[in-house]
């Protein structure tokens, strides 16, 4: 791509394509167009990935989530499509998202503009009253959604996650969680889409956010579980994050949470975006045409039941 495309919900930096490029040694277009002829060759030759035909922006955003290494790239697209033969429930987009309540009671988005290093900065504010599995599965299923919209549109070093959860009862939240979907879905995300978590911040001042941490930290890699804060007030969150890309309503100038999450659902919502997330449940794998010892060299260690998959 010869620049990023504008979009409707997200902002770039004037040097994010560049910096990105560069950081990864890919700032010469024949370096790039190498990495990305050589994932389309692989791709081309893996029988049991159903889809072998991505753009060239989608491999090479593929390619930069995967920190410059077409080895991980290869890996993230093997798994991506795996986990929609293995989970396909997560993977089924909700046609009218602007209207689901869950998103009222806990509005999320991505802050449209950027850190100066070309961060994406993700806003969860969590004011739920009781929890249903119900709401649950939906918004696993928006997450999904979100991360099929920022694999073929962002372009970004990495992702900071704030969980303001100031006003919501973290215990009920927490009798409510599966941990193996919850554990699923941190697969999906991370080791699937790729995407890159380089914080997490938990806003609290409830003594049960000690208990939540305890069960997120099992479904998250060490490195990862290394990455959390916990903040009494929104105050030391500015050490982090630039104030002035906030949302109003934690001081910043940009739009409220509840706002972006309007904004981010309508988006996902449209036409356009719903029939590329049919699409893209299409980009699977056939189980039949892979070797049993890759499939549980790689997927013996996801919950769920995956000691064979039986495929009809």
């Amino acid at each position: 791509m010869a620049s990023i495309n504008v979009d409707q919900i997200l902002e770039y930096n004037s040097g994010t394509l560049h910096f990105l490029r560069k950081q990864y040694d890919l700032d010469t277009p024949d370096r790039l167009e190498e990495a990305i002829a050589i994932l389309q060759d692989w791709l081309s030759k893996q029988d049991h990935i159903v889809r072998k035909i991505y753009s060239k922006d989608y491999l090479e955003r593929t390619i930069i989530l995967s920190k410059g290494s077409v080895e991980r790239a290869k890996m993230k697209l093997d798994k991506i499509a795996t986990y929609r033969t293995l989970l396909p429930h997560f993977f089924e987009p909700i046609p009218n998202a602007a209207k689901l309540p869950v998103l009222d009671m806990i509005p999320i988005g991505f802050l449209p503009k950027m850190t100066k290093d070309h961060y994406r900065v993700f806003w969860v504010k969590n004011n739920a009253n009781k929890y249903d599995s119900s709401d649950i599965s939906e918004f696993y299923r928006i997450l999904v959604m979100l991360c099929e919209y920022l694999q073929s549109h962002d372009y970004c070093n990495g992702i900071l996650t704030v969980f303001d959860y100031r006003g919501t009862n973290i215990f009920e939240m927490v009798k409510c969680l599966n941990v193996t979907e919850m554990h699923q879905i941190l697969k999906i995300i991370m080791d699937g889409f790729g995407m890159r978590i380089k914080g997490i911040h938990f806003i609290s001042t409830s003594k049960a956010i000690e208990t939540f941490i305890t069960l997120f930290k099992q479904v998250l890699s060490a490195k990862v579980a290394e990455r959390i804060q916990v903040h009494q007030n929104i105050d030391s969150l500015y050490d982090y994050i630039p104030k002035e890309i906030m949302p109003r309503d934690y001081g910043g100038q940009e739009k409220t949470v509840s706002e972006l999450s309007r904004d981010m659902s309508a988006v996902l919502s449209t036409e356009n975006n719903l029939k590329y997330f049919k699409e893209m449940q299409c980009a699977c794998t056939n189980e039949n045409y892979r070797r049993e010892d890759k499939f549980n060299d790689q997927y013996m260690g996801t919950p769920g039941s995956f000691r064979k998959l039986a495929v009809d």
